[in-house]
């Protein structure tokens, strides 16, 4: 049976990282993945929705991942997510991670046009199949891509022996349940939403990959040993209070990721950049909510890492 310890545990969301005339930074991007090394992550998801994807080229995404990679030197578990809105892009990505040497690919259906199954199945299977020998993650984000992951679509890509994962970011924690048990043993399924970490881990969840985990990657990583233990009741308050950061985060006019990485910056020393337009950038009555956010997870820290 394959070893899927390497997917047990805690994989933040990489972020995008810019320069000053918004380009790709090379060096954001090694210093946050030196970042997430220190922290004591077990890995990381390139290129998803908090890596800024669909606003970032082939190219880019591809100097990411090879910077992702020189930076980690073996010591995080990498899924690089290689997802376009068209197979050709999507299987260049996933050829490039494979040759990176990546852990997994995974990929999202396709957005904008309302598919068939069997053409997702396709899309997701012949992504996979430029990069024979990795292992291939389904992400399943519902309420982003327009379209879920079904039972029978499921079933249907189980038939691909690389499929060894689903990323749920659907929001019942039921469907983790649901996939785990038909998944089979050693079948893994990360939870998805942050805001309820702790449930979906008592479903069954193997671990997380979340978008607001680097930005307190502690807190998460607490929880995570709590549940490990069986001491749910004491990850409650914990979850409780990742999620009034959360809200505080999502309260601001700039993007959620915009803030996460002002507070990065700030607690940190991480300078990561702002955000690629069509997201919006934080204005200066932004600021406010900056603080507060940084002020609670301080507080966090203090409370139940110490």
């Amino acid at each position: 049976m394959k070893d899927i310890s390497k997917y047990q545990g805690i994989i933040p969301a990489f972020y995008a990282c810019y320069d000053k005339e918004g380009k790709v930074s090379p060096e954001g991007v090694q210093a946050l993945t030196k970042y997430f090394v220190k922290k004591g992550v077990k890995g990381v998801y390139v290129g998803g929705s908090s890596g800024e994807c669909i606003y970032q080229s082939v190219a880019e995404r591809k100097l990411v991942l090879e910077n992702v990679m020189a930076a980690a030197e073996g010591k995080l578990t990498v899924i690089a997510h290689v997802a376009c809105n068209n197979t050709q892009d999507s299987q260049e990505l996933a050829a490039h991670a494979e040759k990176c040497g990546v852990d997994a690919v995974a990929a999202i259906p396709p957005i904008y046009f309302h598919l068939p199954e069997y053409a997702i199945a396709q899309y997701w299977n012949d992504i996979s199949a430029a990069a024979p020998n990795t292992d291939f993650v389904i992400y399943n984000i519902p309420q982003l891509a327009g379209v879920a992951l079904t039972m029978p679509l499921f079933r249907e890509m189980l038939k691909n022996p690389r499929v060894v994962a689903v990323k749920n970011s659907s929001m019942p924690v039921q469907d983790i349940q649901m996939f785990k048990a038909e998944g089979g043993e050693g079948f893994v399924v990360f939870n998805g939403p942050d805001e309820q970490f702790i449930s979906g881990r008592a479903m069954g969840a193997d671990g997380g990959i979340g978008g607001t985990y680097g930005v307190m990657p502690e807190l998460f990583l607490k929880m995570d040993e709590l549940i490990r233990a069986g001491k749910v009741a004491e990850a409650l308050p914990i979850q409780n209070a990742a999620d009034e950061i959360i809200y505080t985060m999502c309260a601001a006019k700039g993007n959620l990721y915009a803030v996460i990485k002002e507070v990065l910056r700030r607690r940190e020393n991480v300078d990561l950049g702002g955000v690629r337009a069509p997201l919006y950038n934080l204005v200066p009555e932004d600021e406010a909510v900056v603080e507060k956010a940084a002020a609670l997870i301080d507080s966090a820290m203090k409370k139940y890492v110490g």
